[in-house]
């Protein structure tokens, strides 16, 4: 049944409609997970788990026409937004451009949704053992939710094994909760709120991994969440705060990404977009670590011209405005000069950059849709080549995020992964609750 579904998936070219197309194939994959569960065994759970499971991210979208029209109303569209934006910081009515923005964004969407696939659906079957030679002494922690409970599958060392945690929807309360808090610890004299925060952080652990937290190890360790967990701030958590830790939509997909090459020859872009509070500040100084990095900033960073820099590059950093759309995640955005670069100008790209740093708020958001999937930004990137993606999931002071992206990028200097790199940066932060809470509302993902 679920190959059959997977072979008129592969029909529709939208990113969108591949991940809405799965929740034809839910109930399906939960009868085989419960199978699994009766009597097949930790391993068969996990095969199961992964079958069904951001399956949009399976294959490289299919790369929009060469349509003058749709190029047409993407610049359009552009223009209207940065015209709506800045009659809202003048005070000036905006309804009519609103009005325009969301005919444009209809357009578009319209067009995009009836582009056909261009790729049969390969047969791809994940391989345990694969999985398991390739992790060496990382532990990978895959959540498979059953009947509303939390299933842990901690693999590692040769071996998969099962514990049991808590229910999917208090942790979901939870980390509501969780966000709350980042949300007022990112303005400054909400230090009282810091010991809630924390506990709340203890409180998801317990129902997020349960017993499975004091076997993890010393190594790294790779989060594999559902799609309805994608907001939890991972490193909040007290057994992952001082670890390497890593997110992934999927094992499949961590695999892919641990797998991907650089792009040989690809340099460093470094985007400054406008209206941030610090003006992008980190920029020069990171641009000084890089003395080859192309930087992009005023009218330089407009989306052509960040577009065709961003192309096969081995490192980006953008630091401009994050904007989540939840009523339409593929036009979620990064503010540039020229109006809002968008998840379908990315769907553009030969390559997208191998590594990609996205320093401000919201930029790891995500939609949860159909089965077990999810769109936005970072979903739209790790398909095109980008191996590695450090973004924030909670509005973020910008102040606080300079040092944090300044300790990122000299860890990455030194070699270090970008997971690595961020564990590093976080504790070289003040200690105060606003530059705790900046660092724990970013997350790496992918392998790179």
């Amino acid at each position: 049944g679920l190959d059959v579904l997977d072979d008129h998936r592969m029909t529709l070219g939208a990113s969108e409609l591949r991940a809405r197309a799965t929740e034809q194939g839910a109930e399906l994959a939960a009868l085989a997970q419960r199978a699994s569960l009766a009597g097949g065994g930790p391993r068969r759970l996990l095969v199961w788990s992964e079958r069904w499971r951001a399956t949009v991210l399976s294959a490289p979208p299919t790369r929009p026409p060469a349509d003058p029209a749709l190029l047409s109303g993407l610049t359009a569209f552009r223009e209207i937004a940065a015209r709506a934006e800045a009659a809202r910081w003048e005070g000036r009515p905006i309804t009519a451009l609103e009005r325009e923005q969301r005919r444009l964004e209809r357009e578009v969407r319209s067009r995009t949704l009836h582009i056909r696939g261009d790729a049969p659906g390969d047969g791809h079957r994940f391989d345990v053992a694969r999985l398991l030679d390739r992790l060496g002494e990382t532990r990978l922690v895959e959540l498979a939710v059953l009947d509303g409970r939390v299933h842990v599958l901690l693999c590692g060392r040769g071996r998969v094994r099962r514990f049991e945690a808590g229910l999917l929807a208090e942790a979901e309360v939870e980390a509501e909760h969780v966000q709350a808090g980042l949300r007022r610890l990112a303005h400054p004299g909400a230090e009282g709120r810091l010991p809630v925060v924390e506990a709340a952080g203890r409180r998801l652990e317990e129902l997020l991994l349960g017993p499975a937290a004091a076997h993890l190890g010393p190594g790294p360790v790779v989060i594999v969440p559902p799609a309805r967990l994608h907001r939890v701030p991972w490193a909040l958590l007290p057994s992952l705060r001082e670890r390497v830790v890593s997110v992934s939509p999927s094992a499949s997909s961590w695999l892919r990404a641990r797998e991907t090459e650089p792009p040989p020859g690809g340099g460093q872009v470094l985007v400054r977009g406008p209206g941030l509070a610090t003006g992008g500040a980190e920029v020069p100084e990171v641009a000084d670590r890089y003395p080859q990095a192309r930087v992009l900033e005023e009218e330089d960073a407009r989306v052509p011209r960040v577009l065709r820099e961003l192309d096969g590059a081995a490192l980006a950093h953008i630091a401009a405005h994050g904007t989540f759309r939840a009523d339409s995640p593929m036009f979620s955005s990064l503010r540039m000069a020229d109006g809002p670069l968008i998840v379908h100008d990315f769907e553009r790209l030969d390559r997208s950059p191998y590594r990609i740093i996205l320093s401000s708020c919201d930029t790891a958001r995500l939609a949860s849709v159909g089965a077990d999937e999810l769109l936005g930004l970072v979903t739209a990137l790790l398909p095109l080549g980008t191996a590695g993606v450090v973004a924030s999931s909670a509005p973020v002071n910008d102040a606080a995020v300079v040092p944090l992206m300044l300790a990122l990028h000299k860890g990455i200097g030194a070699g270090l992964s970008l997971a690595e790199a961020l564990r590093d940066a976080r504790a070289a932060l003040p200690g105060d609750a606003l530059h705790q809470a900046t660092g724990w509302a970013f997350t790496a993902f992918g392998a790179a």
